[in-house]
């Protein structure tokens, strides 16, 4: 290239150079032609995939991976999940109804084996084995229910018999009275007595009959499945409570543990309590009945014993039975009778029982009072049973739980 030659335009370092423009038309891809043949590669390659996720979920022993989670807010779910909830808690609540009566039993078990295991520590700290303590504690109740059937049943006996003697003289006593004869002829008494007398008056009194042995037999029943039971849980006590304990974390647990023990502490405080009043009441009633006059004072004080560790019912129902025999002897008697029961329970209600009571359980007089009629008037005489243990755990709990928490807020 000579100097008088032009010399061609220097293209910049940065400007890409142009690519030649072909001449025709432009070619086209085998892709562009056939836009179905990429999709193939892709298909194959996501069956590929999904086949080497279901190899490593069978060999890591799974059964496949696992699909959508279901939609919890679909409708018809939460109606289903609903209704399933209503089908489960009715089945509930007929089991615990058709099992109401097993539930008292084993609950009746379970708080007299708290009450006595004190008793059954105690022994333990003389050297017995536990075995040996509960077995010792067992025989000492049965022989205390036995000791009060003897007791009761000489006098039942005899003064039945009495009755059956006495009847036909009384009646004849009745006819000679001129009142009596004058009031039976105004009155037409005789013959409405045999108009009632008829067969059905007396398929009642059968069905009557046979259903106060039925009455008897259960109540036989439930008393020995009661002792059993209660032995069963004096025997494996500690087991059990271990077993509660386990459930509570670990962090907690002795704090747990402290408070539960104290809580039982308190439950076989309340049964001395118990047993204190009811003796208490038993030997009232000794004194009372040799001072009256009435015939086994030794059995109406036992009566009236084991009558007063009855909740809500107990107390009275032994006044009724010493009232009616004294009123089998005379009409003074069982007036006697009448006025000093109600007089000592009103003072064993509202003197004896709370302070009693505040001494052993410590539970102040008016929350004694109050937690016996609340529990009476909410669950009977289950109720009336466990309402000081109650206030006193109730107590402790919000003596050692509740206020501390509230003082570090």
């Amino acid at each position: 290239m000579t100097a008088d030659e032009p010399r061609p335009a220097e293209v910049p370092a940065d400007d890409p150079v142009p690519s030649p423009i072909p001449a025709g038309p432009t070619p086209i891809t085998p892709e562009q032609s056939e836009p179905g043949r990429e999709r193939v590669p892709r298909q194959a390659e996501k069956r590929t995939k999904r086949v080497d996720a279901v190899a490593r979920a069978e060999a890591s022993g799974q059964f496949g991976a696992p699909g959508p989670p279901l939609n919890r807010r679909n409708p018809f779910l939460i109606g289903l999940t609903g209704g399933l909830g209503v089908i489960v808690a009715y089945g509930i609540f007929l089991g615990l109804r058709n099992a109401a009566s097993i539930l008292v039993l084993i609950f009746i078990a379970l708080f007299l084996a708290i009450g006595l295991n004190p008793a059954v520590m105690r022994l333990r700290k003389w050297g017995l084995p536990r075995g040996l303590a509960v077995t010792v504690m067992a025989l000492a109740v049965v022989l205390l229910l036995c000791g009060g059937v003897v007791a009761l049943i000489p006098p039942l006996v005899t003064q039945t018999g009495q009755l059956v003697e006495n009847v036909p003289d009384f009646i004849a006593s009745l006819q000679r009275n001129e009142t009596v004869s004058e009031l039976v002829q105004r009155y037409d008494i005789l013959e409405k007595v045999q108009s009632a007398v008829n067969a059905g008056t007396v398929t009642n009194a059968l069905g009557g009959v046979v259903g106060g042995a039925k009455l008897v037999f259960g109540t036989i029943f439930n008393v020995l499945t009661v002792i059993v039971l209660t032995i069963y849980f004096m025997a494996a006590f500690e087991r059990i409570k271990n077993a509660g304990y386990a459930l509570v974390p670990a962090s907690r647990r002795d704090r747990v543990r402290l408070l539960t023990d104290e809580i039982l502490t308190k439950v076989g405080a309340y049964m001395v309590g118990a047993l204190s009043i009811a003796v208490l009441a038993g030997i009232s009633t000794w004194v009372f009945a040799m001072v009256v006059g009435l015939a086994y004072p030794f059995a109406l004080a036992v009566v009236i014993a084991i009558c007063d560790l009855i909740p809500q019912i107990g107390a009275t129902l032994g006044a009724v039975i010493v009232s009616l025999i004294g009123l089998a002897d005379s009409l003074t008697t069982g007036i006697i009778c009448i006025v000093f029961f109600i007089v000592y329970q009103q003072i064993e209600n509202y003197l004896i029982y709370p302070n009693v009571m505040r001494r052993s359980v410590k539970v102040s007089d008016v929350a004694a009072v109050t937690a016996a009629l609340l529990g009476v008037g909410l669950f009977g005489v289950i109720g009336a049973l466990v309402a000081i243990p109650m206030v006193a755990a109730v107590q402790l709990i919000i003596r050692e739980v509740v206020n501390p928490s509230m003082e570090h807020k």
